[in-house]
């Protein structure tokens, strides 16, 4: 009898130990998402349609109803949650930036759809241009590429003014071609928007989970995240409405080109954020 009380009194006091170092990681892992600030920017607003002349689906629509979703997922997740616009506005690149750097620990989730003269385009594609932005772009990319029923067209690294200027890891999700008639039939169901959004969470949730060949480390998800393979289009002027700074200088030498210049690489542009599919 008193052996068995001996062993006793090693028991309680480890698995004591052990629920407390169980508290402690949930606690430690629930303060760090409560301090996160995620600023979700929804793409286009107001004056600024988004897509391309003649876009049957006003990209401005689509973009902010599924932000509206991510903010509600997030913040019953416990982040605090900031939006760039939470209604049909405008705002200037510059000023989302500027809300996105206004936070220490944040990070920045920017919302868009694509658009092609060609309608066969199609697919899911995330970008990232800073180095500690690709976490964030793979776990995004692995979880919105994976739930959509449209082909994965892989992360990219790329220079627009949202992702270059921002001091925070920052992604661009394109969540499909509205000139697609399947994924632009899709993205008018609210249910489809709400599994975006869903897939975003999942991503923005899952971010520490990324693994790469140098750890194996797991996040609280549970779920160990490849980090993504990207293709580097920092050098890759953009199309349709988006004009690199190249073809600007080159077509300077009249006024109405001068004119489209200053249109197009301004701040305020959203074309210069926005990545479109080349026609062909």
């Amino acid at each position: 009898m008193l052996r068995k009380l001996s062993h006793l009194c090693f028991i309680i006091p480890a698995l004591s130990i052990l629920t407390l170092a169980c508290g402690t990681s949930w606690a430690a892992e629930s303060s760090r998402e409560a301090s996160t600030t995620v600023v979700i920017d929804a793409g286009h607003g107001g004056s600024d349609r988004g897509g391309i002349p003649g876009q049957r689906i006003p990209e401005k629509e689509m973009t902010l109803d599924v932000a509206q979703r991510l903010k509600g997922l997030l913040a019953a997740s416990g982040y605090r949650v900031v939006m760039t616009r939470d209604s049909d506005v405008f705002v200037p690149l510059a000023t989302r930036v500027a809300i996105a750097n206004s936070y220490r620990n944040a990070i920045f989730v920017c919302i868009h759809f694509n658009s092609a003269r060609r309608m066969g385009a199609n697919g899911i594609e995330t970008y990232f241009y800073s180095r500690d932005s690709l976490p964030l772009a793979s776990a995004v990319h692995y979880y919105v590429a994976g739930g959509a029923p449209t082909p994965n067209r892989g992360v990219r690294r790329r220079g627009f003014y949202v992702l270059r200027k921002t001091n925070v890891p920052a992604v661009l999700v394109e969540c499909g071609f509205l000139t697609n008639p399947n994924e632009g039939q899709y993205a008018q169901t609210a249910s489809y928007r709400q599994k975006l959004a869903e897939e975003i969470a999942a991503g923005v949730r899952g971010r520490f989970s990324v693994t790469s060949t140098l750890t194996s480390t797991r996040g609280a998800t549970g779920e160990s995240i490849p980090l993504q393979s990207y293709t580097d289009q920092t050098n890759v002027s953009s199309s349709g409405r988006s004009r690199s700074k190249h073809s600007n200088k080159r077509s300077s030498r009249n006024k109405s080109s001068k004119k489209k210049k200053r249109s197009s690489e301004s701040p305020g542009s959203e074309a210069s954020a926005t990545p479109k599919e080349p026609e062909g």
